[in-house]
């Protein structure tokens, strides 16, 4: 029997993003940053969006030391004509996208649900839903005239096993899920859409409410993860690993609450 050259294709060539162009939002810090670096590591060129333009021009500058380009953009996730000037300035610099992570979010905690402001609930939908929708089928046309592309979101376990107080962060996260699941459908078969579903992740944006070497009695592995153990997922759906993988929900959490 003739073998052929997908069945040899070693795991290094599986996973190599070599000539590829990623955009990662809430690229500057956390699970965004590693995505970031694991990508141009990988042989990526990487789009950086964040708010801080400061903190992604820092960011770019490690990803050239990596010998790939990068583009700094400062993005309001939550602004719709911020998310479409974001499209503008990386296809005029790169001139495509192969792979779209929406990772950007914003957290919502507060003391009870009936002390939520409307404000406040307005700004957490606005980042973790429509900013990523917006975006998603803003990339995902253009990817699907050139024929390819990966679009993951970044959700959170918040989104499959909501805990209380933080309805609006969940209710954001299983939206963004199902968001995922439509477009996965609407853009098939040139664009794959996949969901990560991290649970308690340490970085900075963790530091008021855990940090490493605290015990978390709730988690099977009494600890949250890091987001280097994040990237490895991302770095499978960017990649040719997972051609026939679409609409899915990779929990990377642990077993643990958010």
């Amino acid at each position: 029997m003739t073998i052929s050259p997908e069945e040899i294709r070693t795991p290094a060539e599986l996973f190599d993003l070599s000539g590829k162009v990623a955009l990662v939002t809430g690229g500057s810090r956390g699970i965004g940053r590693a995505i970031v670096l694991a990508y141009a590591a990988a042989g990526a060129d990487v789009v950086i969006a964040a708010r801080q333009l400061e903190a992604c021009e820092d960011l770019a500058r490690d990803v050239e030391a990596l010998g790939r380009r990068a583009l700094p953009v400062a993005c309001d996730m939550g602004r719709w004509d911020d998310v479409g000037a974001l499209v503008e300035a990386a296809y005029r610099a790169f001139g495509t996208l192969d792979v779209l992570v929406n990772n950007a979010g914003m957290p919502s905690r507060a003391p009870s649900s009936v002390e939520t402001t409307e404000a406040h609930f307005d700004a957490v939908l606005a980042v973790n839903v429509k900013g990523p929708f917006r975006l998603s089928a803003l990339v995902a046309e253009r990817m699907k005239a050139a024929g390819h592309g990966s679009v993951i979101a970044v959700s959170s376990t918040g989104g499959i096993r909501p805990p209380p107080r933080l309805a609006p962060y969940a209710g954001s996260k299983a939206a963004l899920n199902a968001i995922s699941v439509a477009l996965a459908q609407e853009f098939a078969p040139q664009v794959r859409f996949n969901v990560i579903s991290p649970g308690g992740v340490y970085t900075d944006m963790s530091k008021g409410w855990t940090e490493p070497g605290r015990d978390v009695p709730t988690a099977l592995f009494r600890r949250y993860g890091y987001p280097a153990e994040i990237v490895t997922a991302a770095l499978y759906l960017a990649s040719d690993a997972s051609s026939y993988t679409t609409g899915s929900l990779l929990r990377v959490d642990g077993l643990s609450p958010v």
